[in-house]
Formats: structure tokens, C-alpha cells, sequence
């Protein structure tokens, strides 16, 4: 269906741009070829066509330097005739599309086809009905009028599938919407800076028009094509849509041409945008993928160029990125084992569900077995031609026995609980401030051991104020009156940063009275312009003498040179340059330093020790940052070598030394001891000098006086960690990360290293889970590398968003620890229900199966079966799964990877209960009908009315549920179950509305139900009974679980099924293990043939030289088969959404799916 909407909308384009192209100097298809070339060849093209850039904004009616007029008919007709920057996204599956996904189910599937067996029969009438020698059971009062009704139960059973279904339906419906929602609210936040009217402002991504001046900075993530008309040092990382790992340097004369989907790494610089949405360089590959599928699959999808596109479905493990296939193989590797939760859910599903089977089996088996002995053997019956279908029917109802068994054995409330589970959660973390961008993040987070924390922004608040300056040999420990300062070093300085500083960073008026001065942009450089005007200067009427076109060469920040320069053409056409940057970096390059009087005085290496003893360290001791402002002159003749830059940087000569603060967040250091009470050891990585970094550090409460920890620096880091050819050895790694807490001065490679060493270590029983935070373009590898990457909303860069999982929206430290506490509850809500559901599932199978054996009828029939499945799996999974976090999650150690699902006191509590329901149904099953004086319901012939014996022990059952429900809410073995119960209204709710259905159920269910009305005190015993539970609740949490050694835990992941790494990479996207021991020769052999398949449908593509469409969408198909749009982020997820994703409401076998139509 997507293509379909997106050639109509294609098609709309090109008519309206025959209309328009007149108005405008080129047409869209124009500047369509034109986007398609590269370096040269585009810079010639240009030259041919337009004469230079500025021609092209004449064609375009826009100014270079004013960009568009901005008004609303203008940014309309630009609209209309290049298109919009969006594209349309896949059509969402129907709700009916839903319904029948959710009908594949295998255990529905055989319900259903019992069911019909059963109407089909009951509609029969055989002529031996009348034939008494048919079977004896037919004897007892059968009146004509019930024989009718025999339609009936397989019509309820129709019936509730059909509730099954719908609810199961409607849940994926609801989470696809979701995540739609969810989707489009980080698409609104995505804004992008452009110039309208002469003036700089921020719009979101997708209203950006062709003909748009755009500012582009180190960080973003292009939006729309363009050509590159002025800026400086731009270097972009094309391999999103190349496959060139290698960063593309852009320059105005060489190669203009920036591509939507592209990283800047590097620089800053304006462009002209002359493709938007499906007609810049990623929609047109979308449109030959079949339409833009869900936006998120774009960012997956830009990695498969056209030429890409064919090979990339014949070698899925060669990864997309060409150069760093390697790391993304590894991420992909690293995420298939990523959620522990869900490893561990299938492993016991299947485990349920084969013991279920075996259950069913035997029951149908002795059944049928019990029934033909009876008949032919004991009572010596000839079986006679005209009595077949009365036997066929007993048979049927013995099948349909059998299948009840199966469904109440197999736990399908489970996907549901899970899913709810991490759907609520992910909604109530955004009020906490968490934006979720893949489900199962929630989930890890609850297991985290460690987390490496950046420092500015996250522990720090990220507002840069000036308090300590050295400057003309003062060491000042406040802001110096201006009078104090040399008139010439004063204008120095003041020129040195207001120009040597990105122009779009500023320091704006307060929004509102008494408030701080707004600070926007590089928060380091307002920091200096703060400076500038607590010195009472202005740094405006500077930046307007020397505007940004003027620069003649800028050497922008990076982590490298840790350093930003800018030179400048002064008056008499000599050059100056200013530069910034660390301190200990910048001191080492200078040679001089300006007096007292303003002179400029030799300074010696000696001279900077003592500096760096006398000044710098007891300044970074304080907590401060310090920055060293320089600058140096160059002659007009010769011209220098600008791109030499060891030359260039070089001989400075010092202006000033200051000190920035940037203070700790006040919230921070509970959250951190919060953090290390739940036994999660926090690190500090920065790139900060070592005092600095301790002194934070020992702010935030990150490291205590007196203890036994590690601070080091980023070079003695890398000293350590490598052998003498140089290499990583994870065993160094093992001896120092245990005790590191700060790492200062890191390059980016640190914080990956040393993520991946914490991660890969053997070292600790379990496998540490590892969070990383993150903000600038250089923290993507640790992200993605970490097992939850977290990105900064505000102060982060689309490329760290993109390399994220959870997106901070507040920027800050404690938003983590909210994390932790959900991810912990989503843990534990499951477990809750799945205490409930074992419970039931337990005595269920028990009763139906001994019950059928004994009596050769089910005492609680197939409706009643699937009643109880219903509320037990809907509700109580919405029951539980939504209750709220305390506070009290925080002071248990993780879990853990091995830590079974179901622990020792959880499996008590289960066999306990069921030790007591069984007991009691069983008296009431055979001595019930002598307890309240009525007819046993035991026996009862084929088509005998409802006794009120059996809906006895049904009400009792469902009663004892109830409250069983309530004692589910506890799994660590808590006195008090109604603790906070009233936090919590959906809870409350579901029992009460339970409790109301079944009263209706029982007194006016009538035969669909097999329930006849009740008397009062007889529900009063079944109401009574019920509460029992909650008694026999406190007299378990009684017995100590220490002593049951032989209880068995279930639902735990060992080492050895942390798949090995060659069958991992053997195939990407394999399905969790517990169910790929079900399908390992499946799986071959649909490879096998997946593999012909597709290398028929290329060569067919090749040969009849159309677009890849057939070919791909097959690729398309296997990610919308994941319809929850986890994976909104790189292509490391693609495959593996179907697994990871959130489990879906799929049974195993449609889970089977993706698999059959994937890559193969």
C-alpha cells in the first residue's frame, strides 16, 4: 500500500512543477540530477548552469546572506512545487489486518476447529439416537428441550475466541498508535536552524523549503539536500548513504553537495537547500524501497543506497555501513542478547507449554481409552454402524476436554502482561522525563550494574560563568574591575572571544524578570562572553565589524585539538589568529605572555610549571575549567601554509588564564547515593583535566576520602590497557576498571574502550550491564556499544540521540535513577503475574485433568476454562503489570542476567496456593453435593442441564483467583499485601469488575456457561473460601524459604545459552534460543531456500532492469512484520527488531513469521 500512496504523491509533484517551474529558475527534476552528482562533476555542472551558488539562489529568489522574505504565500507556492520535507509514512495495519494476525494463533486455531466440529455435531441428529444399546451413558433424564441446546457450547467457545482475539487485537492496535504518537513527538522536537528575513531561527525539520538558508554545525544530522555556499572546516560522515566510513570534507570550489541523512562531524558552515522530503537523495531510495516506510525505517533504510540495495539482500551480514561493518555487527551481536527478560519469558513459555501438551495428550488418551473399555469391554457391546456418530460425539467432547487442558496450561496472558508492562512504563517515564526509543532499554535498565557519566550537563547544571581569571601576572579570585586591566590586553581579549567563538552562540536578555541571562549555543564559549560582559564590554559591535563571511580561516573545535582557532585579515593585510582551549593544551603552545603593562615577556617551560603549580591547579582544584585565550600574528608576505597546522598553532602568545564553574546540579549527589545503594557503580568519564574531574567527583559524592578508588587520565588509561605491540588486553582492563571512578581527560575511543572492556569482562560472576551517557557526535560508538545509551534532549546532538535508547528530555542525572526504578518495576510486575498465572494454570490443568480422568468430565468446562483464561490473562495482566514504582526497588542489588524469573520464594507461594485450591476443589468435587445437600453433578450424562454442584466449584475457583490476585501483588515475600493498593486504581478497579461479571456469569450465564443460579449462603461459602486464600497467604510467607532446598527455580538464563558468537553472525536474525531449538532444521531449510529465491528475484530485477522494488520489499515486509516501531534508531536494530522489539502478542508460531519471509 505504501507505494502505492507514494507514487500518487509523486505523481501530484510532477504535475503541479510543469505549472510552476516558470516562477522559479529551475524546475525540481533539475536540481533533482543535479543533488545526484558529486565533487567536481557538481561543481562543474553548476558553473555550466547557473555561473556560481549566488546564481542559484537568484534561480531560487533567495539571499545568501538574508535567506528567504519568509512569508506564508511564498513558503506555500515553494511548498506546492518542490514538496514538502516530510515523507509520507507506511500505511498502519488495518485494525482487521490485526485481527487476523492476532487468529494465526495455534492453540486458537485448534479451539476454533473443535468448536466447529462441535456445532456441526450437535446440529446432527444420528439415526441410533433413539437406539438404546448405544452407550449407557445415555440413560438419565434428558429432556428434547436440552438436546437442542447442544449447539451451544461450541457456539461460546466461537464466542470467546472471538474475545481473545479482539482484545489481543486492539492491544497491538493501541501500541502501534503508540508508538506512532511517540514517533511523531520526536520528529516535532527535531528542530533545524535556518535564516528567514535576516534573521536566525529555529523550525522544525519538516518545514524547511526548497530555497531555505540553512546554518549547519558540528552534530546535526542534515535534513534536506543542499549545496554548501560559505563556512569553514565542514567535514560530514557520508556513510549512511555511501558506505565510506571516511569523513568527507566539503568546501565551496571542491565538493558543495550535502546530502539529508548525513552527519556533520566537524565545522560549521550555511547551505542551500534544493531537495526536500521524497525528492532529496533518501526519499528518492525510499521511494524505491516502496514507499517511505515508518520514518524510523528511514534512518534504517538510508544505509541501502541503490547499488547497496541488491547486495545488502544477498549478503545480510555484510553490513550496510561498508567501513564499519565490523562494529555494526558487533552491535547487532551485542543487542541479540540484549534483553534478558525476554530470553528468559520464551524459555519458559516453551517449557509450559510442552508440559501442557503432554498434559492434554494424556487426558484425551485415558478419556478415550476409559470410554471404549467401558463400553465394549466391561458392558460387552457390539459396536453397531447406526451408533457411530453418538460415538463420534463423545469423542469430540473428549477432544474438546483435551484442548482445554491446553489452553489453560499455556500461559498467553504472558506477551500481554509484558507488553502492557513496557507500554505503561514507557508512557510514565516520559513524565519522568525518560523518552524511550526502544522498548526493551526499559527493561535493562532494571539490571544495570554500572553507569558511565559524562560530566558537563549531566552531573553538572551546563551554565558556564567566569570566577577566577589570571590575567597581566594577577591571579584574580573574582571577576577584576575593568579599570585593573590594561586598556590594549582588555581589547584583546575582548576581540579574541567575541571572534574566536561561534557566532550563533549568544547570551540573550531573560526571559522573564530576576531570571539569569539566557545562554544559548556552545555553553563553554557563553561562559567567555559572559565574561566579556561582566567586564563591562560588548562583544556585538565587534562581531558586526568583522561578520562571519569575513573570516578568512577557522580551525573549528574537535576532539583532537581540543582547541578552536579563527584568523582574521587585519587592516594593514597582515593576519592575526585568536585561539581557546584547555589550558594545559594551549600554555604549552605559547611562548609568550602579555605583562602587566600589556608587553608582550618570554615565557619559559619553567615559567608554565610554575604557572600550572601557582595557578591552573589550584583553580582546577576548585572545581573550575580552565581555558587559556591566545593569540598570534602572522606577515601578509608570504601567506602562510594555513593547512599546516602544527606550524600554525604554535608560538602563541597567552592573553589571559580563566577559570569557568560550572556547578553540580543540586539533585545530583542523592541520586548518585541512590544509585550506589541499589549496588550500581557510578563512573565519571570527561574530558576534563584530573583536579577538575576529582573535584567534581567528590562533589556529586562519586568518590569518598579515605576509600580505595582509581583516578586517571585517558593516556595512563591507555598505557595500561595495552599490551607492547599496542593491542587491548581485556585481562589489563580487568585489573583496573573494579576500582576506576574517573576517567579525565578521555578521548571518545576511552569511553568505547573502556564500555566494551567493562561489558566483554569475565571478571564478576555476572555479566555487568553497562549505561552510558552521552551528548556529543564523538560519544555514538560508547552509546551504541552500551547495553541502554542514554542521550541528552537538550544539549545533545542528533547524532547521540540517534545512537541512543532512552533520550533524557531534562538533561539530567536523576532522570537516570527514575530509569533504573521503572526498568526494576517492569522486572518485577512480570513476575508478579506470572506468580498468578502458574498458580492458576497449575491447579487448572490438575483439576481438569484428574477431574476428566475420574469422572470422564472436565468439572470446569471449556467456556468456564477460557472465562477463567480470560480474566486471569487480560486483566490480571493489566492488573499488575501497571503498578507504580516505590522507592523501596532502589535498595536491592540487580538481579542479574542468571537470576531465574521464578525464585525460590515465588515458587512457594505457587505451590503453596495451589496446594490449597486443590485441596478444597477436590473435597467440594467429591464430597460438595453431601456438604450442601444437593445432586452431584458428577456423571452426568452427554447433554445434562448445568448442576449447581459444578458451578460451585467453579465460583469457588474463580473466587479464590480473585483473591489470590491481591496476594500476587507481593513477591518477595512481603506480610503486607495491600500495601499501597490504592496507588494504584486500575487494580482496584479490574477485582471489583471481575468480581461484578462473574456474579452475572453465574446467576444468569445459564447453559452457554454450564452455571446454574446460586443461593445466597452458598456464594456466601464460595466468597468465604475465596478469602481463605489471602490467610493461607500469611501462613506460607511464614515458612522460611531457606528451608525448602528442593524447590526449584524456573526461567533462568545460563551462561552457555548466551549464544556462541559464529552462530550469531551464521544468522542475524535468529529467533531466541528456547525456540530455536524448536526450529533449527526449519530454519535451514527455509534458508536454503530464501537464498535461491532471492538470488532468482536480483537477476530477474537486473534483467529486466526495474527498479528494486520486488526485491526489496521483501526487506520491507520483514520489518513491518515488527510492527511496534521499537527500532526508531540506526541500522544495528533493522533485523533484530522482530526479536527484540517488545514481545508482541505473537505465539511462537507467528513469531515464526519474520523468519519465512525475512533475509535469509
Amino acid at each position: 500500500m505504501g507505494d502505492m500512496t507514494n507514487s500518487d504523491f509523486y505523481s501530484k509533484n510532477q504535475r503541479n512543477e510543469a505549472n510552476h517551474a516558470g516562477e522559479f529558475g529551475c524546475a525540481m527534476e533539475e536540481l533533482r540530477s543535479l543533488m545526484e552528482l558529486r565533487g567536481t562533476e557538481a561543481v562543474v555542472k553548476i558553473k555550466e548552469t547557473y555561473g556560481d551558488t549566488e546564481g542559484i539562489c537568484r534561480h531560487l529568489k533567495t539571499s545568501p546572506v538574508e535567506g528567504l522574505p519568509g512569508t506564508a504565500p511564498d513558503l506555500e507556492k515553494r511548498k506546492q512545487i518542490f514538496g514538502q520535507n516530510f515523507i509520507p509514512p507506511k500505511k498502519p495495519k488495518t485494525f482487521l489486518q490485526l485481527v487476523w494476525e492476532a487468529l494465526q494463533d495455534v492453540t486458537l486455531i485448534i479451539l476454533e476447529i473443535a468448536a466447529i466440529i462441535s456445532l456441526g455435531l450437535s446440529f446432527y441428529h444420528p439415526p441410533g439416537e433413539g437406539n438404546e444399546g448405544c452407550a449407557t451413558a445415555q440413560a438419565g433424564a434428558e429432556d428434547e428441550g436440552e438436546a437442542e441446546a447442544g449447539w451451544i457450547e461450541g457456539a461460546a467457545i466461537l464466542l470467546s475466541v472471538i474475545c481473545v482475539v479482539l482484545v489481543t487485537a486492539f492491544n497491538d492496535w493501541s501500541k502501534e498508535k503508540q508508538f506512532r504518537g511517540l514517533q511523531s513527538r520526536i520528529e516535532q522536537e527535531q528542530k533545524f536552524t535556518v535564516v528567514r528575513g535576516a534573521q536566525v531561527i529555529q523550525i522544525p525539520v519538516a518545514e524547511i523549503v526548497v530555497g531555505d538558508i540553512a546554518q549547519v554545525k558540528y552534530g546535526d544530522l542534515l535534513p534536506a539536500d543542499g549545496i554548501f555556499i560559505q563556512g569553514n572546516d565542514l567535514k560530514i560522515d557520508e556513510s549512511s548513504l555511501t558506505g565510506e566510513s571516511d569523513q568527507v570534507r566539503k568546501s565551496v570550489d571542491k565538493d558543495p553537495m550535502l546530502l539529508s541523512g548525513t552527519h556533520v562531524m566537524e565545522g560549521s558552515g550555511r547551505m542551500l537547500v534544493t531537495a526536500v522530503g521524497v525528492n532529496s537523495q533518501t526519499g528518492i531510495i525510499f521511494t524505491l524501497l516502496g514507499a517511505g516506510g515508518e520514518e524510523e525505517e528511514k534512518k534504517d533504510k538510508k544505509a541501502k543506497q541503490q547499488d547497496g540495495a541488491a547486495a545488502m539482500e544477498m549478503q545480510p551480514l555484510k553490513s550496510a555501513e561498508g567501513g564499519d561493518g565490523d562494529d555494526k555487527k558487533k552491535a547487532n551481536m551485542h543487542k541479540k542478547e540484549k534483553s534478558v527478560l525476554q530470553g528468559k519469558l520464551t524459555k519458559l513459555a516453551v517449557q509450559i507449554g510442552k508440559a501442557g501438551l503432554v498434559m492434554s495428550a494424556i487426558t484425551v488418551i485415558i478419556l478415550v481409552l476409559y470410554f471404549t473399555v467401558d463400553t465394549f469391554v466391561v458392558n460387552k457391546k457390539p459396536w453397531m454402524p447406526e451408533c457411530t456418530p453418538v460415538y463420534v460425539q463423545y469423542f469430540v467432547k473428549f477432544f474438546i476436554i483435551g484442548v482445554t487442558v491446553l489452553v489453560v496450561a499455556v500461559p498467553e496472558g504472558l506477551p500481554l502482561a509484558v507488553t502492557i508492562s513496557l507500554a505503561y512504563s514507557v508512557k510514565k517515564m516520559m513524565k519522568d522525563n525518560n523518552l524511550v526509543r526502544h522498548l526493551d532499554a526499559c527493561e535493562t535498565m532494571g539490571n544495570a550494574t554500572a553507569i558511565c557519566s559524562d560530566k558537563t550537563g549531566t552531573l553538572t547544571t551546563n551554565r558556564m560563568t567566569v570566577v577566577q581569571a589570571y590575567i597581566g601576572d594577577v591571579h584574580y579570585k573574582e571577576i577584576p574591575e575593568p579599570s585593573a586591566i590594561n586598556s590594549q590586553t582588555l581589547e584583546l581579549l575582548v576581540n579574541a572571544i567575541a571572534i574566536n567563538s561561534a557566532y550563533t552562540t549568544k547570551i540573550l536578555p531573560p526571559e522573564k524578570e530576576g531570571a539569569l541571562p539566557r545562554q544559548v549555543g556552545n555553553k563553554t564559549e557563553c561562559g567567555l562572553l559572559g565574561f566579556v560582559l561582566d567586564l563591562k564590554q560588548d562583544y556585538e559591535p565587534v562581531r558586526s565589524q568583522m561578520p562571519e563571511e569575513k573570516l578568512y580561516k577557522v580551525y573549528t573545535f574537535n576532539s583532537v585539538r581540543k582547541s578552536m582557532s579563527t584568523v582574521i585579515k587585519m587592516p594593514d593585510e597582515s593576519f592575526r589568529m585568536y585561539s581557546k582551549g584547555a589550558s594545559e593544551i594551549v600554555l604549552k603552545k605559547c611562548c609568550k605572555i602579555l605583562s602587566a603593562a600589556g608587553e608582550a615577556r618570554v615565557f619559559r617551560p619553567r615559567d608554565r610549571d610554575e604557572m600550572v603549580k601557582k595557578v591552573i591547579e589550584p583553580m582546577a582544584c576548585d572545581g573550575l575549567r580552565t581555558i587559556c585565550v591566545a593569540y598570534r600574528d602572522f606577515p601578509s608576505n608570504p601567506e602562510p601554509d594555513w593547512e599546516n597546522e602544527n606550524d600554525i598553532l604554535n608560538d602563541l602568545t597567552c592573553i589571559c588564564v580563566v577559570g569557568i564553574e560550572d556547578p553540580v546540579r543540586p539533585e545530583v549527589p542523592e541520586a548518585i547515593r541512590k544509585c550506589q545503594r541499589a549496588g550500581i557503580t557510578v563512573r565519571m568519564v570527561t574530558g576534563d583535566n584530573i583536579n577538575t574531574a576529582r573535584a567534581i567527583a567528590i562533589k556529586c559524592g562519586i568518590i569518598h576520602p579515605g576509600e580505595d578508588f582509581l583516578c586517571i587520565e585517558g593516556k595512563e588509561f591507555n598505557r595500561r590497557i595495552r599490551n607492547e605491540k599496542g593491542e587491548i588486553e581485556q585481562e589489563r582492563i580487568d585489573k583496573i576498571w573494579p576500582k576506576l571512578r574517573v576517567l579525565a581527560r578521555s578521548s571518545p575511543t576511552d569511553k568505547h574502550t573502556l564500555v566494551k572492556g567493562i561489558i566483554d569482562s569475565t571478571h564478576t560472576e555476572q555479566r555487568q550491564v553497562v549505561a552510558v551517557t552521552g551528548d556529543g557526535t564523538n560519544d555514538g560508538p560508547a552509546l551504541k556499544k552500551a547495553d541502554v545509551g542514554f542521550a541528552m534532549g537538550i544539549a545533545g546532538t542528533d547524532v547521540a540521540k540517534e545512537a541512543s535508547d532512552i533520550i533524557l528530555t531534562d538533561d539530567n542525572f536523576s532522570s537516570i535513577v527514575k530509569a533504573v526504578m521503572w526498568g526494576r518495576n517492569v522486572y518485577d510486575s512480570i513476575s508478579k503475574f506470572l506468580q498468578f498465572q502458574l498458580t492458576v494454570n497449575v491447579v487448572a490443568v490438575i483439576v481438569a485433568f484428574t477431574g476428566a480422568c475420574i469422572t470422564q468430565d472436565s468439572p470446569l468446562k471449556a467456556v468456564q476454562m477460557l472465562w477463567v483464561n480470560l480474566i486471569m490473562d487480560t486483566f490480571a495482566s493489566l492488573a499488575l503489570a501497571t503498578e507504580p514504582p516505590t522507592e523501596s526497588l532502589l535498595l536491592r542489588k540487580p538481579y542479574g542476567r542468571n537470576k531465574p524469573l521464578i525464585s525460590r520464594t515465588m515458587m512457594k507461594n505457587i505451590l503453596g496456593h495451589a496446594v490449597y485450591q486443590l485441596t478444597l476443589i477436590f473435597t467440594l468435587l467429591f464430597v460438595g453435593e453431601k456438604m450442601f445437600m444437593i445432586d452431584s453433578g458428577r456423571n452426568a450424562p452427554l447433554h445434562s442441564p448445568p448442576s449447581e454442584h459444578y458451578t460451585i466449584i467453579f465460583n469457588t475457583f474463580v473466587m479464590m483467583q480473585l483473591f489470590n490476585e491481591i496476594n500476587a501483588r507481593k513477591i518477595h515475600g512481603e506480610r503486607n499485601v495491600f500495601d499501597g493498593i490504592f496507588r494504584n486504581p486500575i487494580f482496584c478497579t479490574i477485582v471489583l469488575g471481575t468480581f461484578a461479571i462473574q456474579i452475572v456469569i453465574v446467576q444468569f450465564g445459564g447453559k452457554p456457561f454450564s452455571c446454574s443460579p446460586l443461593q445466597l449462603d452458598q456464594w456466601m461459602w464460595c466468597i468465604f473460601i475465596g478469602l481463605g486464600e489471602l490467610v493461607w497467604g500469611q501462613v506460607i510467607a511464614t515458612i522460611p524459604t531457606s528451608r525448602l532446598k528442593f524447590l526449584k527455580e524456573a526461567g533462568r538464563l545460563t551462561q552457555k545459552e548466551e549464544i556462541p558468537e559464529e552462530e550469531l553472525n551464521e544468522d542475524v536474525e535468529e529467533i531466541d534460543h528456547a525456540e530455536r531449538e524448536l526450529r533449527r532444521g526449519q530454519i535451514l531449510w527455509f534458508r536454503g531456500l530464501n537464498r535461491i529465491q532471492t538470488q532468482i528475484e536480483v537477476v530477474n530485477t537486473f534483467k529486466s532492469g526495474a527498479s528494486f522494488q520486488g526485491a526489496l520489499r521483501r526487506q520491507s515486509s520483514v520489518t513491518s512484520q515488527s510492527q511496534d516501531v521499537t527500532n526508531l534508531s540506526s541500522p544495528s536494530h533493522v533485523s533484530l527488531s522482530n526479536v527484540l522489539s517488545s514481545p508482541t502478542s505473537t505465539p511462537p508460531a507467528a513469531a515464526g513469521h519474520p523468519r519465512r519471509e525475512g533475509i535469509p
